[in-house]
């Protein structure tokens, strides 16, 4: 059964497309749901118009995630955490962390899974990448140092 995805779905398609499925995955679940609308002879037009409504939006959005990443080029934040005498941390400082960080820091509201990096378990200096955009990143440098007691 063809359907006219009216918004991205996982592992089928974005809005827009017109794809075949299954009659019950189509009936019980995309349809209901909202996600899709039962394709006929007319729909191509529609269908059209609304991938050139996704390719307006994900330009702009593009371009917006563009600019943030020339404001955080090469962003450098410090993290505090307990830590033993031999500078091994008490835990570990991750993606959460380093979000937190960078909204008290530098102002930018970067969620923590735009931010992708390797559980830190000592003190130092460690990079980091935030994915803005599928298409635009940037990397940053968190510089973790012992907390004062």
């Amino acid at each position: 059964m063809k359907v006219l995805l009216r918004s991205d779905v996982d592992g089928l398609g974005k809005t827009g497309s017109i794809v075949n499925v299954a009659r019950g995955y189509a009936r019980n679940f995309l349809v209901p749901q909202g996600l899709a609308v039962i394709a006929t002879e007319g729909m191509a037009a529609q269908a059209e118009a609304m991938q050139q409504k996704r390719a307006l939006q994900s330009a702009a959005d593009k371009e917006s995630a563009e600019t943030l990443a020339a404001s955080l080029s090469d962003c450098a934040v410090t993290v505090s955490a307990k830590t033993s005498d031999e500078g091994r941390l008490f835990g570990s400082v991750g993606s959460a962390e380093i979000s937190e960080a960078i909204v008290t820091q530098i102002g930018a509201q970067i969620e923590q899974r735009q931010i992708k990096v390797e559980l830190i378990k000592d003190v130092g200096s460690h990079s980091f990448e935030i994915e803005i955009h599928p298409e635009v990143s940037v990397s940053g440098t968190v510089e973790v140092v012992s907390e004062e007691s």
